[in-house]
């Protein structure tokens, strides 16, 4: 790391990392021109680098890939989790290569620049993630100029009065604005997604959108549900206009404090009227706030797709996909809310079930994307329980 104070470039640099202290990585950077103010994360996956940075629960966020290879595979129409990259920009080991990938439609390089992301790459990613564990996830501006022109005291200032993700509600900020009917079906290699099929007779499930990844809404599709999607800001009357069986409560970015303030009196009543309840992530938190519970900000946060997770009812541990940087605080945990999931590797609270209502949440992500299928038994176990 350099001093931003020294006003040096190195030969070569393209791209830096600007830390609030005024430290600096410098590296080379790609994608799209400019600068971004976000937290910095790592995320430990090996594959979906594509799904990773348009999953909405990484708005405000930039994320260091530990993997080296990333870009390699290129890019397709198929492998995003919403309609616009939400991670702010991203940081490599590697330069990004030519893909090689039947299918490819486009290089990883060129969709970051056409979807206004950044990219570092040159970066030794070990040591950044080394310093995030230790030190904890700081604020950092990360910019890309093709001529290597940075004013690097003004981007420490920027990281500096970047007010952080604590307290903030980035839900509002990437819900849809209208409800929808989900349509997309299960996807087939050569066949894409096809037409959700889902007639009348299914359970009907309405969940309701903090952030959510499309493939959530898929696996709720085959677990056997028919499903529309309401906006983070529905109140309960239009929760309950649309007649549901179910209430799904999805993934998001942000301080689930900040989102609660608006989305936990809905909860709290949908609840009160006895519908089934299923959360994960960001709606895990929102379900546990509705219960009594408080969340807590964490040190470094949980991402990846190989954080190992013990059910407590068997002591089976499924390997899962995660995203957050706040959790459920166990401590705070009213006598009515049962824990059911612990992370293995810290021992956090990952799932909770209230033993007076139908309602039960894990704070990983049971329809990975990327990630293993190892806990898809949870869409299937919400779904049968509305037949």
């Amino acid at each position: 790391m350099a001093d931003a104070k020294t006003l040096i470039v190195p030969k070569g640099a393209t791209g830096v990392l600007v830390f609030a202290d005024g430290s600096a990585v410098f590296g080379r950077g790609f994608g799209a021109t400019g600068d971004a103010v976000g937290e910095l994360c790592f995320n430990t996956a090996m594959t979906g680098y594509q799904e990773v940075m348009t999953d909405p629960s990484y708005a405000g966020q930039i994320v260091t890939f530990t993997f080296p290879h990333i870009g390699n595979v290129g890019t397709n129409l198929d492998d995003v989790e919403a309609d616009l990259p939400h991670a702010l920009g991203c940081i490599v080991r590697q330069d990004v290569t030519e893909p090689s990938n039947f299918r490819n439609v486009e290089p990883f390089d060129q969709w970051m620049k056409e979807k206004g992301r950044i990219g570092l790459a040159g970066v030794d990613t070990r040591a950044l993630t080394r310093m995030i564990r230790l030190k904890g996830a700081p604020n950092v501006v990360i910019a890309h100029d093709p001529e290597g022109k940075f004013d690097l005291e003004a981007l420490a200032a920027k990281a500096a009065a970047w007010p952080g993700l604590e307290g903030m509600d980035l839900a509002i900020e990437v819900t849809p604005r209208e409800s929808r009917l989900w349509k997309d079906g299960v996807w087939k290699l050569g066949h894409g997604y096809g037409l959700n099929e889902a007639g009348e007779e299914r359970p009907h499930v309405v969940a309701i959108d903090y952030g959510a990844k499309n493939n959530i809404f898929r696996n709720l599709v085959k677990a056997g549900a028919r499903v529309t999607v309401l906006p983070a800001t529905a109140s309960f009357e239009q929760v309950m206009e649309q007649k549901p069986d179910g209430v799904f409560l999805s993934n998001g970015p942000g301080d689930p404090a900040a989102t609660g303030e608006y989305a936990v009196p809905v909860i709290k009543k949908v609840l009160e009227a006895d519908k089934p309840v299923f959360g994960i992530c960001l709606g895990h938190q929102m379900l546990a706030l509705a219960a009594g519970a408080k969340t807590i900000k964490m040190h470094q946060g949980h991402r990846g797709a190989n954080h190992p997770v013990k059910r407590l009812s068997d002591g089976l541990v499924e390997i899962t996909s995660m995203n957050h940087g706040f959790a459920v605080d166990s401590d705070t945990l009213p006598a009515n809310v049962k824990p059911t999931h612990v992370s293995l590797f810290d021992g956090s609270n990952c799932g909770i079930e209230l033993t007076d209502k139908r309602a039960f949440s894990v704070q990983y992500h049971p329809e990975a994307s990327p990630g293993p299928q190892d806990s898809f038994y949870l869409f299937q176990r919400f779904v049968e329980g509305l037949k």
